[in-house]
């Protein structure tokens, strides 16, 4: 099995979430061994996206350095993970990737009107061979070795809409469009405001985000799923362990996880060659699995 790219260039233009300015972004074609790289073409700058160059994961997952970054990078990196897309160049005319709808369909969508290309090199795969945790309290994201990789996910919020949510998504990239893809990020009404008089999430909306105040989810047509968040957790979960270069193989698993935990998992796995393997596919018994992962 070989690495992949998008076959053409494709554009779009959509808000930032946080300036609530007009985005450019265009995806475009790279060659094997590249992996994703995001480009600012307002600065001249190229980041790759790996945990190193991870600056901030307050609110988003943040690239970049003291000359520039990108922000709110994993709706996208999680769709780029659906598609095993190893290789891709994402430009951007700002220093946040456009929120959409809040999910990450709008990004499956160019990415089927691109197509996906193979190349000339063979798909490296990372395989997780230990259990790997990082804890903060009681919240907690881990890796364990699995051939078939599994999103498990629970969050507990102590409010009445959201509650309790558990999940797993046994990830293959039809089950990802069909389960993860369209669930929106979401946020409380009281947070919002508090945003928005930081001049933060000033491109925050209705038709980007699921809002909800003490009592009630306030977007006219309601969910998408009856456990819309605690997929979207999921969604982000797969974009932050993208940043690991290549497509893990073992299963993820958190209670109340953040950004920031996701960053600590990554960093931890990569800090030890005992906990993972990076392989081509032609050396495993997987070729087979993967080959059904992405059909």
């Amino acid at each position: 099995m070989n690495q992949t790219t998008i076959a053409k260039r494709v554009e779009g233009v959509g808000i930032g979430l946080h300036k609530g300015e007009p985005i450019k972004i265009i995806l475009e074609p790279l060659e094997a061994d590249s992996g994703i790289v995001f480009y600012r073409s307002d600065l001249g700058m190229s980041y790759k996206a790996e945990p190193k160059n991870v600056i901030n994961t307050q609110m988003a997952t943040v690239i970049g350095d003291q000359n520039g970054s990108i922000s709110t990078i994993e709706h996208l990196m999680s769709a780029i993970n659906g598609y095993g897309i190893d290789n891709i160049r994402i430009v951007l005319d700002a220093n946040e990737v456009p929120v959409m709808d809040g999910s990450s369909i709008s990004f499956c969508m160019m990415l089927d009107e691109a197509g996906v290309k193979e190349l000339d090199a063979e798909k490296k795969v990372i395989i997780i061979k230990k259990e790997v945790v990082v804890r903060d309290g009681d919240k907690y994201v881990l890796v364990r070795p699995s051939k078939r990789p599994k999103f498990t996910y629970t969050i507990k919020f102590n409010n009445p809409v959201i509650g309790e949510q558990n999940y797993t998504f046994e990830f293959t990239k039809k089950n990802y469009i069909e389960q993860i893809a369209r669930a929106r990020t979401f946020g409380f009404l009281k947070d919002v405001q508090k945003l928005n008089s930081m001049g933060l999430a000033l491109g925050g909306s209705l038709d980007n985000a699921v809002v909800i105040d003490d009592t009630h989810i306030l977007n006219p047509d309601g969910l998408r799923f009856e456990n819309e968040f605690v997929r979207h957790k999921i969604l982000d979960a797969i974009g932050d362990i993208t940043l690991l270069g290549s497509q893990m193989v073992g299963d993820y698993e958190a209670f109340a996880g953040s950004h920031e935990l996701n960053h600590k998992l990554t960093l931890e796995i990569l800090s030890d060659a005992k906990n993972y393997e990076l392989v081509c596919v032609g050396e495993t018994s997987l070729e087979s699995e993967f080959a059904k992962v992405f059909a």
